[in-house]
């Protein structure tokens, strides 16, 4: 990937997270002001990733790949953020997964070579985008979805027209009831494979991909519907084998949020399929993983795969949000200056740490006790419960966990990386 462009662009005053005053400064300088979070550098709220925690899932999910032999297309959608696809790529990531055209768009621009759009690719912009890339670029491998004889049909009229000499690979895509796209049943699902053939030489069917992370209930019948699903998604690809509605070369199975990769990656290697097999998981938050949701997740994922906690230490959360105690106003509340404008609130944060500037309570942040609970977000205000001897004063700083980072990391144009004295020793751009 081409970075340069990036590293260049610049930062000032109006960037959300940067210092008042501050004049223009290239991204790639940023680690280089001697800056620290602790020292009050940085106004507040301000989000930050911690760069520790950051190689230690890197080497977690690379561990995980070596014992199970899958293969992972990172979802860029979690962080939008070319240094972060350049980092996954760097650990051998097969390709980057992306969900809109613009984020295809982001991608390409800074020259990712590989991608799958795991969803439909609809719309006149859309295709003509993909399409004139595909000719621009010889060395552009993409891949997306379909579920209907009438989106194969779209699909083949512009491949036809466009005229690229090699075919638009796609993946069908398996459905459950109530859930999102994909088809629902076999049968629905062998017509589309077979209006995919019949569009050849536009059209190539390259495998089988579906999402199964949205299943209701507790973690038990999660994973029961789990289980039911990927065998529907190996059914479906079996079916397609028989009939030789695949083209040539290896086949993809494809599915994997970031909660379930796991059963994902054990179900697709015993698939059964006669021809060449690559199982393709899309896990996007194991790189920042969380303090909520896929915390959770991570605890079903052990007690599903005990053996998987041999591999090494599980992920850690990596980004935080810092923010001010800004008033205190009863004496079992507190309120932070953060709010919906700056963390994810499909769940509520977790409160981590706190530090008092300027000494007197040690030079590092303390665990919070238990009974600090954040209890609900405004647009810039923060409630938080705590106890009635809680030490925290107004101008205290405090450190949340986040629960589903995507929906952090799309309220920050720049997150600083920090180190583990949260010195600040980069940053990263996202595009949403």
């Amino acid at each position: 990937m081409d970075l340069s462009e990036l590293d260049q662009s610049f930062v000032d005053q109006r960037t959300k997270g940067m210092p008042g005053g501050l004049e223009p400064l290239a991204l790639e300088a940023i680690g280089a002001q001697g800056w620290n979070l602790l020292r009050e550098d940085l106004p507040l709220p301000v989000a930050v990733l911690r760069q520790s925690a950051l190689a230690a899932n890197r080497r977690w999910m690379q561990a995980f790949l070596q014992h199970s032999g899958a293969v992972i297309a990172p979802h860029g959608k979690t962080t939008m953020s070319p240094q972060l696809f350049d980092a996954q790529l760097a650990d051998g990531a097969w390709a980057i997964t992306v969900a809109t055209v613009h984020q295809l768009q982001v991608a390409r621009a800074y020259g990712v070579k590989r991608v799958v759009l795991a969803n439909q690719l609809v719309g006149r912009q859309a295709i003509r985008y993909v399409l004139e890339e595909l000719a621009r670029d010889p060395g552009f491998d993409f891949y997306c979805l379909v579920d209907s004889v009438e989106g194969v049909a779209q699909l083949a009229r512009a491949a036809s027209t466009a005229r690229l000499g090699r075919p638009l690979q796609l993946l069908l895509e398996g459905g459950y009831r109530g859930g999102r796209t994909g088809c629902r049943d076999r049968a629905s699902a062998l017509a589309v494979a077979r209006a995919v053939a019949v569009a050849a030489p536009a059209l190539a069917l390259r495998g089988v991909e579906g999402f199964e992370g949205l299943f209701p209930g507790s973690a038990e019948a999660k994973a029961a519907a789990v289980a039911g699903f990927l065998d529907f998604l190996v059914e479906i690809a079996l079916a397609v084998e028989r009939e030789g509605l695949f083209a040539e070369g290896p086949l993809l199975l494809s599915a994997g949020g970031s909660a379930f990769y796991d059963m994902v990656v054990a179900r697709f290697a015993r698939a059964g399929l006669t021809r060449e097999v690559r199982v393709v998981t899309r896990s996007g938050c194991y790189l920042t993983h969380d303090a909520g949701l896929y915390a959770h997740a991570f605890d079903d994922l052990l007690r599903r795969s005990p053996h998987l906690a041999r591999l090494n230490a599980g992920p850690e959360a990596a980004l935080e949000v810092w923010a001010y105690v800004q008033s205190r106003p009863e004496a079992g509340k507190v309120l932070l200056t953060m709010g919906k404008r700056d963390v994810s609130y499909d769940e509520m944060p977790v409160a981590l740490r706190w530090f008092r500037p300027g000494g007197g309570f040690g030079t590092a942040p303390v665990a919070l006790q238990a009974g600090h609970v954040v209890t609900g977000l405004n647009d810039q205000h923060c409630h938080m419960t705590v106890p009635a001897n809680s030490p925290l004063a107004v101008g205290d700083m405090v450190a949340v966990g986040i629960s589903h980072p995507c929906l952090t990391f799309d309220k920050w144009q720049v997150i600083p990386v920090v180190d583990d004295a949260y010195n600040v020793v980069g940053a990263i751009r996202t595009f949403f």
